[in-house]
């Protein structure tokens, strides 16, 4: 009987979760291209990426999308997003600029927290990159 109890529990279980449809590889606005950057912070263009809640665009050639946004998120973490909208087609609108601690998406004047990747009402959050600090000024984002 007690094995009868807990199968039952376990059926149960396995049919009550939900499948979450937010990850990067289920949006159906952003392709999945994989990619390697290596950003040096010595050099003027990403230098504000040492201070804390600041972030800059990288448009490097195949680097995401449509470029990525690098983040400070303070504490020597760092955070790397696509510059595409994530809930937007591809168009001529739909690259995304830094407004302080967000990111905005001219097509619909969605901003997103570069904190966290979310904006209120939206579907999809940003598309993430992973980052490894490689040492004192060298990030390496990658897909």
């Amino acid at each position: 009987m007690k094995r009868f109890f807990y199968l039952l529990v376990v059926i149960v279980l396995s049919f009550s979760c939900e499948k979450d449809t937010q990850r990067n590889n289920e949006n159906p606005f952003l392709p999945n291209y994989s990619f390697e950057v290596n950003i040096n912070m010595s050099f003027p263009q990403y230098a504000t990426l040492a201070f804390p809640s600041t972030g800059v665009y990288v448009n490097t050639a195949g680097a995401g999308i449509r470029g990525i946004i690098v983040f400070n998120a303070g504490s020597g973490n760092y955070v790397a997003y696509d510059a595409a909208c994530p809930n937007q087609a591809l168009a001529d609108c739909s690259t995304m600029t830094i407004n302080g601690i967000n990111a905005k998406c001219p097509c619909d004047n969605a901003e997103y927290s570069l904190f966290t990747g979310l904006a209120a009402g939206k579907q999809y959050p940003l598309k993430a990159y992973r980052v490894q600090v490689i040492d004192d000024t060298t990030l390496r984002i990658f897909n």
